[in-house]
Order: structure tokens, then sequence, then C-alpha cells
């Protein structure tokens, strides 16, 4: 029997940002409902409590102190223009693609970060970042699915290039626990035009079902995924799935990309389980949001003043 599992936006205390996760899927929670996820500025509301989490939470994950978590909420109004962020520069080499795979949480493109040159640098960053690797986060539907939110609304669909910083250190691995060690591109997905350079990669999507499957990928070049628009918000945030490192500078596009309806089921046509596992359909892999606190959002752009900004594209 193929289930589908729901990994919804459950509720976290602000004070260590601690949480029991499940070891092993729980019982299904019944029909799929849109989960609870709305967080303000400043704290988190309660959510449903009643939804599954995926087994990446392995017991309790804490982060001690923790002060700037991500996913968050995005309030556009509250957001400060900083005229001082530059135009993000984005060169990627298509050659270096390596490999798409199932991570058994979400489907990753992976990419060769021994040269310097495909990265990004400018716009709030000192350094110049290696392109790692790229992944989505979802929903089952498409009311839900992105891991950020502006204005409390949801996206069904969010892109996310991870960039190390190779200047001060010598490999992603250390970079990921070091201060200033990552920068994460975040792009939002709406449903409307069929997106082509997308479509390349959901053509291998078959090939990558189940957790574990890898297949190589010819070259890619991702920048063809971002937005025409380059205005952005950033914050200093984290990793949104273990060890959760408070490394990161979040780069969230305005601009959502479109994307056909089949282009986003196609994505829900895989599976978290391993072949002779029960089947586990890969959808909601997304954390719940976290309290801003006391961190700024910045922004490249001026808030359109007294109403919602219409190209924000909301959907």
């Amino acid at each position: 029997m193929l289930r589908t599992m729901v990994l919804g936006r459950s509720h976290l205390k602000s004070s260590g940002f601690s949480f029991l996760v499940k070891q092993k899927w729980g019982p299904p929670s019944g029909h799929a409902m849109k989960p609870e996820r709305w967080c303000s500025q400043h704290s988190c509301a309660p959510g449903d409590g009643n939804h599954a989490l995926h087994p990446l939470w392995t017991g309790p994950v804490s982060v001690p102190g923790g002060t700037r978590q991500s996913p968050i909420n995005i309030q556009g109004r509250d957001s400060i223009y900083d005229p001082r962020l530059r135009p993000l520069r984005v060169s990627y080499a298509a050659a270096s693609c390596l490999h798409v795979w199932n991570t058994g949480y979400l489907f990753q493109v992976e990419f060769d970060d021994a040269a310097e040159g495909s990265g990004i640098s400018g716009g709030p960053l000192e350094n110049h970042y290696r392109l790692r690797q790229f992944h989505f986060h979802w929903g089952s539907a498409n009311e839900w699915g992105s891991e950020h939110t502006v204005d409390g609304r949801v996206y069904p669909a969010e892109l996310h290039l991870v960039h190390w910083n190779s200047v001060k250190y010598p490999n992603y691995k250390e970079a990921v626990v070091g201060e200033n060690g990552l920068a994460v591109i975040g792009v939002f997905l709406k449903v409307g035009a069929r997106h082509p350079t997308l479509q390349k990669l959901v053509d291998i999507l078959p090939a990558v079902k189940h957790k574990g499957a890898r297949v190589a990928m010819g070259p890619f070049d991702p920048s063809c995924l971002l937005p025409t628009c380059r205005d952005y918000w950033t914050y200093a945030g984290s990793l949104t799935t273990p060890p959760l490192s408070e490394s990161v500078t979040w780069v969230i596009q305005k601009q959502p990309i479109e994307v056909a309806q089949d282009q986003l089921s196609a994505f829900r046509s895989l599976l978290f389980s391993a072949p002779g596992e029960e089947r586990w359909t890969m959808v909601n892999n997304y954390r719940p949001l976290q309290p801003l606190m006391n961190r700024e959002v910045r922004s490249s752009f001026q808030a359109t003043e007294g109403a919602q900004d219409p190209s924000i594209n909301y959907p």
C-alpha cells in the first residue's frame, strides 16, 4: 500500500529550539490536512501536533542557546531596506554538475566544488562561496510546501542552492559548522507556465524514485532556476536539517519561478523509502517555522507602502 507521510509544522518552543521527534514513522494521522505553520516575527504559533516527522530527525535534536534558526516567516513591511546591499553575482559551471540522488528526505543535485569559479559573491556576502548542491522542499498539495513564508503566505515548493565559504574554510564540512560558513539562495516555486530547464531534471526523477538511488547527470547550470528579478531578502539563519548549524546567510529571492503542475507532481512521485521497505510518498519535507527573535531581515529593495507588492506574485 502506498501511503502519504505528512510532515507537519509542529510547534517549537523558542527557548533552546529543542523538541523530541519519533525514532520511526508513526502511524498515519488520517487524511492529509493543511499543517499549521504560521509563525510571527517574535514567536511561533502552536501547530496541530498530529503530523509525524521524518526519520531524519532521529532522537532529541536541540540547539542550546540557539537564536538564529531557520526557516522564518518574512514580514515584508517589517524588513529593513538596506541600500548598501549589492546585487548578488552568480556564476555556475554547468560542467561541474555530478549527479542527482534521493537522500531519503529530498532529492539533491550535487556539484564538484573543487574549483573556485562556480559559485556566488556580492550581495550580503563578504567572500566567494562555492556551489555544493541544490535541492527542493515541497508539500503534498499546492497550498503548502515551502519552508520560508512571506507575510504568512506559503508556496507549493522552495528551491535551496547551497554554497560554502571557500575563502574562510578549506572544505564544505568545516564550513557547515563555522561562522559565516554557508550561503543559501532560496527560490519559491508557484504553479504556472512550464519551466523548460526544470524539465531536464524532472525527466531524471523516475531513476531516483527510491531512497539511496543515484544517477549521473550531464551539464546543468542552476542559474536558469533563478527568477529574472533578483531582488532579495537576507538574514542570518541556520540549516533546516540536522545539524541545524547557525552558519547560514540566507538570500531569499522575492520573485518566485513558475513551474507546471505536472512538474510539481513529479516531485510528489518520489519515495522516502528504499526498495523492499513500506512505501512512503515523499511530500511535506519541510521544517517548522522558527521565531525571528532579535534578528533583522534586510531587503535589497524598498517595500511597497500600504499594499502587497505585486511583484511577489502571492499564491
